[in-house]
């Protein structure tokens, strides 16, 4: 089944279903229990009455028993064979003997003497001459009997009486177990044709239900599916106005949107930034080949080389933001940051501003990250102190705020309060950059950025005492 509505319904439906069976069946159980043992009570009752009768010595052929023919009684002696049985009787099976016509004991012989009198007597059956009725609980058992022709189920409760003479008999009286079949069978019947129906509503009602709720679902996938056709993503699912899990899954399914529209976007301003920042140094460099092909005299060899690594420099940068946009995690290295600080200053001694190091030799900084990142993040931050101080730059590595923090400051004009967030993006250059820098094309700070988050830590860029900026890159420490 493809359908959340017939799954749904047929999942209620089969869960009611089993419901419904069981608990039939233990009502059904129940009913037949109290019904049977409502039986043995009433087979129980007439076996004793008939066992104190003989415990009082009444014959064989003088015992009384109520309502003989829904209440048949068979007497046995201890070898088994039947000494006594109620009129009528024809058949019988669930006694321990089939036996109905009674054959004479010669250990009983018949009760006889003074206790044969049909009236009988009230007194104690254990008084002395007297005889006595086992008072433990009698054996049941369920068997048939065919009495004046009708054959039925009945219930047989089975009760010892020992009379005067010291001989045991058995008396097995039966109940008639008719209303119990009948009520178990109307209790049956009316749960074999209410349960199909009872079904059939659960299922309408599971379908509609189920329906109405999916609706705005479907809504959804038609929306999606619209844009999907359209490749309009700044389209947007229909909310609605219910607070469930629909609802929320509308809600995340916009945010996905919107975030997948201004990743689109962003990518494609990417693109064209990129392709714009190419477009200048392989036009220059095309122009210089071409005039070195006419005139070989004139080709301009260090601007050719300077063009050149520009685009290299261009490209590893584009490659590097490829790989963090495709989600490459960062090394685990464990690396000291002041080491590496001095390492990228240490390369710098030729540059027209050389950088000023403030590292505590006492302290240990360590970062757990990728050493050739983070290497290019302090290289980036040290370009550009370098492209926009005076005369100095200062670089100092410190331990706070539960890190690592590098800080490179420079004496330059600093940046504007309202452009500190906006000179990380991508392709970014204020317009006094732009009127200084021949080579830079916006990346490096965006760059760095990226590269700190993904190692768990921030870069911002404030104000410096000196007037120029503050860059500080904060790295939590290793372990």
């Amino acid at each position: 089944m493809r359908s959340v509505r017939a799954r749904a319904a047929l999942g209620a439906t089969v869960v009611v279903a089993v419901a419904l069976i069981g608990a039939g069946l233990a009502v059904l159980l129940v009913l037949r229990a109290n019904l049977t043992d409502q039986a043995g009570l009433q087979a129980e009752v007439v076996a004793r009455e008939v066992a104190g009768q003989l415990a009082l010595d009444v014959p064989y052929d003088r015992l009384e028993t109520h309502d003989e023919e829904d209440h048949p009684v068979q007497v046995t002696d201890e070898d088994g064979r039947v000494v006594a049985v109620s009129k009528d009787l024809e058949a019988i099976s669930g006694t321990g003997t089939d036996q109905v016509a009674p054959v004479p004991s010669p250990a009983a012989g018949g009760p006889t003497g003074s206790g044969g009198d049909d009236d009988g007597d009230d007194g104690d059956d254990s008084a002395p001459g007297r005889g006595e009725v086992d008072s433990g609980d009698p054996d049941f058992g369920n068997g048939t009997a065919t009495v004046d022709g009708d054959t039925a189920d009945y219930r047989f409760a089975s009760v010892r009486a020992t009379t005067s003479a010291g001989v045991t008999l058995t008396v097995h009286a039966g109940a008639p177990l008719a209303a119990e079949q009948e009520a178990v069978g109307s209790v049956r019947g009316a749960m074999l044709i209410g349960l199909p129906v009872l079904l059939l509503v659960v299922a309408g009602v599971t379908w509609l239900v189920t329906r109405r709720a999916l609706r705005p679902v479907e809504g959804i996938r038609r929306e999606m599916a619209a844009i999907t056709a359209s490749e309009d993503l700044s389209r947007r699912v229909p909310e609605p106005g219910s607070r469930d899990e629909i609802a929320r899954l509308a809600r995340t399914t916009n945010e996905t949107l919107t975030a997948l529209e201004a990743s689109v976007d962003r990518q494609r301003r990417f693109v064209a930034d990129a392709s714009h920042e190419l477009r200048s140094p392989i036009a220059s460099l095309r122009t210089q080949l071409e005039v070195g092909a006419a005139h070989p005299e004139l080709l301009d060899v260090p601007g050719a080389v300077a063009d050149t690594v520009r685009l290299q420099a261009l490209a590893t940068d584009l490659l590097l933001l490829a790989r963090l946009d495709a989600g490459e995690r960062p090394g685990r290295t464990t690396l000291d940051l002041g080491a590496l600080v001095r390492e990228e200053v240490a390369q710098r001694t030729g540059d027209p501003v050389v950088p000023t190091v403030s590292v505590p030799d006492s302290g240990v900084f360590e970062v757990v990250g990728s050493r050739g990142q983070l290497a290019r993040v302090i290289g980036n931050l040290l370009d550009n102190a370098e492209r926009h101080a005076h005369s100095a730059v200062t670089v100092s590595v410190r331990g706070g705020r539960g890190g690592v923090v590098v800080a490179v400051t420079d004496d330059g004009a600093g940046v504007p309060p309202q452009e500190r967030e906006r000179i990380f993006e991508r392709f970014v250059r204020l317009d006094d950059a732009r009127s200084r820098d021949e080579g830079g094309a916006g990346l490096g700070l965006a760059i760095a950025r990226d590269v700190a988050v993904r190692h768990g830590g921030r870069l911002s860029v404030d104000g410096a005492r000196e007037g120029g900026a503050r860059f500080e890159l904060w790295l939590p420490p290793a372990g």
